[in-house]
Formats: structure tokens, sequence, C-alpha cells
């Protein structure tokens, strides 16, 4: 840390992380951004899974899903597998906060590496861990990964007006979400363990995540004992003037109207103004219909440029349905911080997210570089008190990879 630079939320927080792809990953990905030290265990020659997936087989051998999660960490690569790698684990974990894993239920317990066994050899250790379906029942048992959560969860059934086939939703969503709540789960329980000084075991998972995410449509299902409609151009249980319409270059997404005539005028309907069905707190479906019909006729007489000009100045909530591009050239998104323009040491100039949290007093720090496989594998077991000889002779044998 520069003398300049500040410390962070989590400065001074040591994290192992046995993590993989995303869950895992990302949610210490986060508590590296707010100035936890992560130290990523990763299997000698092999690595996270996620340094495999490349941008463009046979093209462009950049790893996205890698560099997204695991900025700004420290790389070891440990086998552990063997009884010697789990005995440098165990001695990490002597010192460290924070243990996070989302391999199966029961692999690290059966390495000998799970809550109980570090619990014994540090109480204030906080064990996290991600799972597809949670540990206590028998779904447990089953492989699984984002998909099986958006699934299972039923978020995928709510895409789309009822007509078209079922389709997985373009983004990770199960698993960006069960890293959110792993990191929240952790900070959580730093917070108990200062009080209490002993650490605790947090789990969560992408079905449970995808639960939690829904829980308003849930919980509509539950009193009524019925399934909502299809979300068509807006939400089943929202009957508002809220939805995503087409203009004549793109989408944008109606939010709010909290004065109905107000939108009318700027759409050019001033008839529709004195129309009482069309000026209530609420509309019933038939009504809705009617409105969604007049709207996809409306916003597509201009560009999306031309609208937002039009709802500049008024109540009016809106949003232009951006896509990724348009995201990453973002002004908003780079002033909040939420993305970052970075050199790169290997790619040169690119945009990556940046921290999604901001601080007054102890602000993020997102990194910049994902590290090579066994980048810091000297230097971390120097670190918890290896000599050369020892760590020469842990690399030797393939216990770990160091350069």
């Amino acid at each position: 840390m520069s003398e300049t630079e500040q410390p962070g939320a989590l400065d001074g927080v040591t994290v192992l992380e046995a993590g993989l792809l995303i869950q895992g990953p990302q949610a210490t990905q986060l508590l590296a951004d707010l100035g936890a030290t992560v130290i990523k265990i990763e299997l000698p020659g092999v690595g996270d899974q996620a340094r495999a997936i490349v941008a463009a087989p046979g093209h462009d051998r950049r790893a996205p899903i890698f560099e997204a999660c695991n900025r700004g960490k420290r790389s070891l690569a440990l086998d552990l597998r063997t009884p010697d790698g789990q005995d440098v684990f165990r001695k990490l974990a002597e010192t460290a906060d924070v243990v996070v894993s989302n391999f199966m239920p029961g692999t690290m317990d059966g390495w000998g590496v799970g809550y109980a066994d570090l619990r014994a050899i540090n109480p204030r250790i906080i064990f996290a861990s991600g799972s597809a379906y949670g540990s206590r029942s028998d779904d447990g048992k089953r492989r699984g990964a984002d998909l099986g959560g958006q699934a299972s969860g039923g978020i995928l059934t709510r895409i789309g007006d009822g007509t078209v086939p079922v389709v997985p939703i373009g983004v990770l969503i199960a698993d960006h979400i069960g890293s959110q709540n792993l990191a929240n789960g952790i900070m959580a329980a730093l917070l108990a363990r200062h009080r209490t000084g002993r650490g605790q075991e947090v789990e969560v998972s992408l079905f449970g995540g995808q639960i939690f995410a829904q829980a308003t449509e849930l919980t509509w299902t539950s009193f009524t004992g019925h399934l909502p409609k299809p979300p068509g151009q807006g939400h089943a249980l929202l009957p508002l003037l809220y939805g995503i319409f087409p203009t004549m270059d793109g989408h944008i997404a109606l939010v709010g109207a909290p004065d109905p005539a107000e939108l009318y005028r700027v759409l050019d309907r001033p008839e529709m103004v004195d129309e009482p069905k069309f000026n209530t707190r609420g509309f019933p479906p038939e009504v809705l219909a009617e409105l969604h019909e007049i709207f996809n006729v409306a916003f597509a007489t201009r560009t999306r440029a031309e609208w937002i000009e039009r709802f500049q100045g008024t109540q009016i909530r809106y949003a232009p349905v951006n896509d990724y591009l348009e995201v990453l050239d973002d002004q908003g998104a780079h002033d909040n911080g939420y993305l970052q323009r970075v050199d790169h040491p290997e790619y040169g100039e690119v945009v990556l997210p940046g921290s999604p949290v901001r601080l007054s007093d102890t602000p993020a720090t997102p990194g910049v570089v994902a590290p090579k496989l066994g980048e810091h594998s000297r230097e971390v077991l120097a670190e918890a008190g290896y000599d050369n000889a020892t760590i020469d002779q842990l690399a030797h044998v393939g216990i770990i990879a160091a350069p």
C-alpha cells in the first residue's frame, strides 16, 4: 500500500480461497476490493478451471471469467489432495481470518481441512462455503453449476411472454447472486467475531440465492396459490406503467410515471389524459394490455435518444436498454467507479469492472491484474515461516508450484 493510499475496510483480514469459477472467487473478489488479502489456493499445473475458459479458443487466450473474479489476489499453487498439501493449508489457516470454498459439500472435510478441522487449530476462523443446492438435503450430493440454480429456483419460467421455449438467462446470475450472498455472510460473521471472539461457519447456495432473489414473486404465489402470469413486456405483479418498449433504433424501459397524464402528453397522445381507465393507480390486465399496444406504436416513432431528451425534466422514470458495448461506454458507470479504465500490463488499456460498493472513509480499491498460477507461492509460504529449503522440496515433489 502506498503512503497516499487509504486502508480498505477489510485491511488486515486474510482470506484463504479454495474456490473456482465464480461463486467463491467473486465473493472473495469483493473482499479483496475492500482491502482483504486474498490468497487463492489452486491445483498445481491446472489452476482454477476459469483459466481454461478463454475469450476465443484458438484466437484469444485471455480468460475473461478468471480476470473478472481474481484481480488483485495472490496465487498459491498447492495440492490439497495430498497430506503434505493439507498440512501447509492447516498451517496457513492458523493465522488466517476466513476460508472460502465452493467445492462439492464434504470435499474440504474429506481432505481434513473442513470447518471442524480448522476450528480446532484456530477458533476465530470463519469457514464460508458456497454450493449448488445446499448441504442439508439429498440434492446437496448432486454436482451443479449456475444453470442448475437458475432451473431449480424457478427464475427461468419468468422470462418472456410464455410463448417461447424456456431458455437460460444470458448471464451467470445464480453464480453472481450466490457470490454476493457469500460475501455478505462473511462480513456478518466478521462483525459477530468482533463481538464474541469466535469464528463460525457460513453457507450459501446457488439454489437458495435464486429463491431469495425472487422473494416477492414466491410470496405472491404462496399467498394466492397461483402462478403469476407471464411477464410479457413488464412484470406480472406490477399493474403499472412499467415495461420495455421498442424505439426506432433499440428499446427503452419505462420504469414508472407518477402522473400518467404527463406520460401521455410526452407520447403525443393527449386524448388519453381524459380517459378515466388510463388514469388510475393500478390497471386491470385488459387495460394494461391496451396500454402496451398503444406504447408499442408510440415509442416506435422516435429514436431512443429522442425519447430520453423528451423525458428530461419530467417525473417519468426511464432507462435505455443497453447492450454490453453501451454499458462499457456508459459515462455514469465510469463516474461512479462501477467500471474502471486501466492500463493492464499484458493487455494494454482495457475497461474492467470496478466495485459496486462505495465507502467514504475506507474506499474500495479494485485490483487490476489477476495472478499467474502459483505466482505468489514462494512468498506466501515464506511469510508463513517456511524456509527456502522446505519450499524447494515442496516444489520438487509437486505439492506446490512456484515460479
